[in-house]
């Protein structure tokens, strides 16, 4: 299991998020922005350099957005977080001098891309700098999974997607936020380069060797869940999408009592593959429920209610866009970034 380097919450954090603020892969740097508790002095990011970060996101950040991680040193940060996560987690090599520049600079680096960034680094560490590559496989995995996550007490929610990117983490986070203002025993487990990023528990999935990620699930899933009430699992990828096989493992590796599906309102079709449709939502409930019982092998999970992606829209169109998914589904929706997850919250106690 994983663990943060304790120096992040306690750190002066730059994000390096090259046209990622408007982009389709800064959901990284977005994310830490909007959960973090470690203190951002600034945002690297050159296609938005000097304007309002928070009237770009919506995230109520004062956080100056520079031009280059030369401009960012003015801010004394001594952590340099790669905030980008392109298809494929492939560094930009055009971001290599940059980071180089960081770690000359002294600051050390979080690095949450599938290529690992400590070999590729030019300049020497000093003693107090370090490499951290988030995206490595945990060193007790080799265990494979048994279903014994069935046997905790605990009410494990995982979130589950129609597409990648549709806001799993993010309704997990709102989730696991809200049971503990509500003072429950409430866990976050991370699957994710963001959410160990943002210092939570977990493992990252996608560096698991397939045979083993079911049973790493499970694993991290069993401490996590014997010691709270509430477990709210980050889900990964999705069932509908050709190229995910993340969703099964944790399926299978937390036994889910409940699942809340995620979805972008509006999408009918699967990000950058138009032929791959997106069923309706009823239908995606029943394909969820179906998979998460395997015909009975397992107890299974009902989906208690839906999490609506209205980024893109306004707050009129979000509310029409949650009523319709509710008439169509008959289940509670709601955007739990935007409006809170008390809703869906409320799904799960019935």
């Amino acid at each position: 299991m994983t663990k943060n380097y304790p120096t992040i919450k306690n750190g002066k954090v730059a994000i390096l998020l090259h046209e990622g603020i408007l982009g389709a892969s800064g959901k990284t740097g977005l994310a830490f922005l909007r959960y973090s508790e470690a203190q951002i002095v600034a945002v690297i990011d050159r296609q938005c350099q000097g304007q309002s970060l928070s009237k770009l996101t919506g995230i109520p950040q004062q956080v100056p957005i520079v031009a280059s991680v030369a401009e960012a040193l003015q801010f004394a940060p001594n952590i340099l977080l790669i905030g980008i996560a392109p298809s494929g987690g492939i560094l930009p090599p055009e971001w290599l001098p940059e980071i180089d520049r960081a770690v000359a600079a002294g600051l050390s680096v979080v690095n949450g891309l599938h290529a690992k960034l400590a070999p590729l680094i030019t300049v020497p560490l000093t003693e107090n700098q370090w490499i951290w590559d988030v995206r490595q496989e945990p060193k007790s995995v080799g265990a494979i999974a048994s279903a014994a996550a069935a046997k905790l007490s605990c009410r494990r929610v995982l979130t589950v997607g129609t597409d990648m990117s549709v806001g799993k983490m993010s309704t997990s986070l709102e989730l696991n936020r809200t049971c503990l203002q509500r003072g429950l025993r409430s866990k976050f487990l991370a699957t994710g380069q963001t959410g160990l990023m943002i210092g939570n528990e977990g493992i990252a999935l996608d560096a698991v060797r397939v045979d083993f990620a079911a049973g790493a699930v499970e694993q991290v899933a069993i401490k996590l869940g014997a010691e709270c009430d509430i477990l709210h699992v980050e889900g990964q990828g999705s069932l509908l999408h050709p190229g995910s096989t993340a969703t099964l493992p944790l399926l299978r590796g937390t036994q889910p009592t409940h699942l809340i599906l995620a979805h972008r309102a509006g999408q009918t079709h699967i990000r950058n593959h138009p032929h791959v449709s997106i069923p309706s939502l009823s239908k995606v409930v029943e394909l969820y429920e179906m998979v998460a019982a395997a015909a009975g092998a397992f107890v299974g999970a009902k989906v208690s209610a839906i999490a609506l992606n209205t980024h893109h829209l306004t707050d009129a169109e979000a509310l029409l866009a949650i009523a319709g998914i509710e008439a169509e589904t008959r289940l509670p929706c709601t955007d739990p970034v935007r409006f809170g997850a008390e809703v869906l919250l409320g799904a799960i106690d019935n």
